[in-house]
């Protein structure tokens, strides 16, 4: 074939270092712009981006030349310097290290653009940890408990 063709539909979901509720409902529209902005910029298209406080979720078609490790180091790199420098109360904000990605096929893509949007409602009846839980178990992604939340 002369050309790649993919479909690379992903959910991503990753927490401010600690869980530190620094994305409270005053910046975290701006902060969404921020990095669907940063998405743009890649050539990776933002269907849903999403959070609260300590976490952001997003959907994402990834094109066939960039990773996902390579995409969440851009996006966390670039966001986490802008907030720094547009919010001064946030000088020590930062993402955690890690992060989850995963595959989402077409026809369940309604579905998780609804979940990525509603999470205040979600979040009012499950923890980030607990959520984080259950997609890991959903997927089938093995993890070692003890050191998931280091």
């Amino acid at each position: 074939m002369a050309h790649s063709y993919t479909d690379l539909l992903t959910h991503i979901v990753f927490s401010t270092s600690e869980r530190r509720p620094y994305l409270n409902d005053e910046i975290r529209p701006d902060v969404h712009s921020y990095v669907g902005g940063i998405l743009r910029q890649v050539n990776v298209s933002a269907i849903a981006i999403g959070g609260t406080s300590d976490h952001i979720h997003i959907l994402a078609k990834l094109p066939a030349n960039l990773s996902v490790a390579d995409c969440l180091r851009l996006v966390k790199t670039n966001s986490s310097r802008w907030i720094k420098e547009k919010w001064s109360d946030r000088r020590l904000f930062s993402w955690q290290g890690g992060y989850g990605a995963f595959s989402v096929s077409q026809s369940s893509c309604s579905t998780v653009v609804r979940y990525i949007l509603n999470q205040a409602e979600h979040h009012s009846r499950i923890s980030f940890q607990n959520e984080f839980l259950e997609l890991l178990k959903r997927h089938c992604v093995e993890f070692d408990e003890r050191y998931l939340w280091k």
